[in-house]
């Protein structure tokens, strides 16, 4: 090693360490130090051709640095200096070129003892502010602190535009005891893009994107960025406090499941995506004019794989750039909100892609997943199962969930992949998961994990929702934790969608021998709060769309649809639609490309996408479709037992004593002068038709409705005598003297 004719204050040892970036404490190195009696100030930058320090006021005198390495490693001796002081380097380029920067290694720590033990001990529920990248001034100074948990790393060196992407630059501090390495950097402003270079625990140097970046890349540039969260003004405070006194399961909510990709694209444009902001024009004012009250969107985290859907995350605290920046997705959501419609996000705490800068293997070791695969890595999907036992990352978890509520202002979260997560032998065959303590199936720190998300969630933000994708029958998924349950506001229904489209595929000709599929689901729709769902994942991987799903020529295949949409809700339980089911898309969902709203220029399916409108309205101006669908008391049978002719009737009960008589005649063949018991004398108003002309059926109907004659029938007091469209749902209103 060359020396220049100096006697550096500093150890050969530290100094190779500091030049190969291998020091694990580069803070000890540089920035300023007393060497035996004297303050000495060391800086290592290789592009720069001279240094001078001097006080940050201007007074006292200017000391020009020894460069005691050729590759750029300066020290200063402060001659006559007796104290500490804030100083600033005034630097000289190789091109001449002289600049002055405030020293990265000037600052102290940045963490409070409180953050840190929190962190450690997992409940550091605004882990947001303190990890990942954030603007500050430090003494003045506006820089970017970074952040990062990397305990078993051997080095962490925030790198970017400003240091020309060269680790040796900005080694970070680790603060001893948690993990965490952190860094100011002065003059680093929003809009760098940064990574954080990890020396690992094996001594393998890779490139990292920020766990908690607030914005990022996504594709094959893998940047993360430095981005304001603090300047949005939101105009959503009346719905927020409206919120507040939410109870959902008694509520109406129709859901319009959309992918933000594919609802709709610019053709012209090279087909490409509409932004968040078009999106605020486009899709809002259709989801109001359709009668949702919700949108429930596909995972809009950053990730890199667009044929993931947004499943596979890698930047869980930023909302993918493709359509825009962090802002611009708040202004979608701050929209909706002033329009009525509540946000919901797929949020995917089950597991994680593999790729290089994501979470695998962080710091060198299996830090946010299991070490066994037979714990950690779900096999089906090629991703990595979170280690829930970690206090570090269940907090990660559940700060990322508080993140989306708070910072963005959203309603809901609908939580992917639950039995996946509940189970430890989910989709493994015998020896290839571990059992838990008690020789069990049961994930034991899923379950702790997923109680734990859901009380802080409701704890912190009250009004919100959260919603499980769970598919197997464990108990009290809805249920508070207090009384056993794992604490989810509602659960989607898979056992409600897999027998009703099972039934609704077959040839009408052949239902009567499938009643019980159309009737079990009353035996348990109210042991949990349920979402009735027919989402994306029914319309994809062959298996085609909704409307080719049904039996018989088109016409046929239309009024199914049509009586399917209308017995889903007239059924309990709140309604989940996937973008294109509203009009019948005869194409299985195809995420790189646009709906076909071509379509909607035809009447059939026009008339469908009225349909479901009119029942929209109708499901949110009566509270018989509603507010009892967590009791029996809001649901009755009228007759179930018709199987040879494929009718059902059903009543649906307000808590007000209001009633609403649904009739499905599952065949194609009319049926005149069918008779129908109800309680009640009067006018019954027919609200509800799927055979209307307008809709694209045939118009067998009831002239608007029917007298209910006094005849006891079917257990009631009175009767109808109906007219049953074919491939048909009818309904009928109470006199509201009844």
């Amino acid at each position: 090693m060359e020396i220049i004719a100096y006697a550096p204050t500093i150890d050969p040892g530290a100094l190779d360490a500091i030049l190969c970036a291998e020091h694990g404490d580069p803070f000890s190195v540089l920035g300023m130090h007393t060497a035996g009696e004297q303050l000495v100030v060391r800086v290592f930058r290789p592009d720069v051709r001279a240094v001078a320090v001097r006080a940050a006021d201007g007074a006292g005198p200017h000391f020009p640095a020894r460069q005691i390495h050729p590759d750029g490693f300066f020290e200063a001796v402060l001659d006559g200096a007796t104290e500490r002081f804030a100083y600033v380097l005034d630097f000289t380029g190789h091109d001449g070129q002289a600049w002055t920067e405030h020293d990265a290694y000037g600052v102290g720590i940045l963490l409070g003892p409180l953050d840190l033990h929190l962190f450690a001990e997992g409940q550091h529920w605004q882990l947001y502010e303190m990890l990942g990248a954030h603007l500050r001034e430090v003494d003045g100074v506006g820089g970017t602190a970074f952040h990062v948990w990397a305990p078993n790393a051997q080095r962490v060196s925030v790198v970017g535009e400003f240091n020309g992407w060269d680790g040796r630059r900005h080694p970070m501090r680790k603060l001893v005891g948690c993990g965490v390495w952190e860094i100011f950097v002065p003059g680093v402003l929003e809009g760098a893009h940064y990574k954080f270079e990890v020396r690992q625990s094996h001594g393998a140097i890779v490139l990292k994107s920020d766990p908690f970046a607030f914005f990022g890349q996504h594709g094959t540039a893998t940047a993360s960025l430095v981005f304001d969260l603090k300047r949005y003004a939101w105009n959503d405070a009346a719905w927020l406090e409206a919120r507040r006194a939410k109870v959902w399961h008694r509520t109406p909510m129709s859901i319009y499941e959309v992918h933000l990709g594919s609802w709709q694209r610019k053709a012209e444009e090279g087909n490409r995506f509409l932004s968040y902001r078009e999106l605020a024009d486009t899709l809002l004012p259709y989801v109001v004019e359709m009668g949702y009250t919700h949108l429930e969107l596909l995972p809009v985290a950053e990730h890199p794989f667009e044929g993931s859907w947004g499943y596979q995350v890698t930047g869980y605290f930023a909302p993918t750039s493709r359509f825009g920046n962090p802002d611009e997705f708040r202004y979608f959501v701050d929209r909706c909100h002033q329009a009525g419609v509540g946000v919901i996000l797929d949020w995917v705490p089950g597991h994680f892609p593999k790729d290089a800068h994501g979470l695998a293997e962080f710091d060198g070791t299996d830090l946010y997943e299991h070490a066994d695969p037979r714990l950690g890595e779900h096999m089906d999907w090629g991703t990595l199962i979170f280690n829930y036992g970690r206090n570090e990352v269940r907090n990660f978890l559940i700060a990322n969930a508080l993140f989306w509520l708070d910072e963005y202002h959203i309603d809901g979260l609908r939580v992917d992949a639950v039995a996946s997560m509940l189970y430890l032998d989910y989709s493994r065959k015998a020896g290839e998961w571990i059992p838990n303590a008690y020789g069990g199936r049961e994930n034991l720190d899923a379950i702790y994990f997923l109680k734990r998300f859901n009380e802080v969630c409701y704890e912190r933000f009250p009004g919100i929702v959260t919603i499980a994708e769970e598919s197997t029958a464990w108990p009290g998924v809805s249920r508070p934790t207090y009384l056993g349950g794992l604490g989810f506001g509602l659960k989607w229904n898979m056992g409600w969608m897999h027998d009703f489209l099972s039934y609704m595929q077959k040839d009408p000709i052949h239902r009567r021998f499938h009643q019980g599929d159309i009737t079990f689901s009353l035996l348990y729709a109210f042991h949990e709060h349920f979402v009735l769902v027919l989402s994306h994942d029914e319309v994809v991987h062959g298996k085609g769309s909704l409307i080719n799903k049904m039996p018989g020529d088109v016409w046929q295949k239309f009024a199914n649809l049509r009586m399917f949409y209308a017995w889903m809700f007239a059924h309990p339980g709140k309604k989940l639609l996937f973008m294109g089911g509203e009009f019948g898309q005869w194409r299985e969902w195809n995420h790189d490309q646009s709906l076909d709203w071509h379509l909607c220029e035809r009447p059939e399916h026009d008339g469908l996408k009225r349909l479901v409108q009119h029942l929209n309205w109708v499901y949110k101006s009566e509270p018989a479709l509603f507010d009892q669908d967590d009791t029996y008391d809001g649901f009755e049978w009228i007759d179930f037992r018709d199987s040879d002719n494929s009718v059902v009737a059903f009543l649906r009960k307000s808590r007000a004593g209001e009633s609403i008589a649904f009739v499905i005649n599952a065949t194609p063949i009319v049926r005149e002068a069918y008779r129908v018991g109800v309680n009640g004398e009067g006018w019954w108003e027919e609200i509800i038709n799927t055979d209307a002309e307008t809709y694209g059926g045939s118009n067998a109907g009831n002239y608007g409705g029917q007298f209910a004659e006094p005849i006891a029938w079917q257990g009631k007091t009175h009767s109808l005598i109906l007219r049953l469209p074919p491939l048909g749902l009818v309904a009928f209103k109470a006199p509201k003297s009844t």
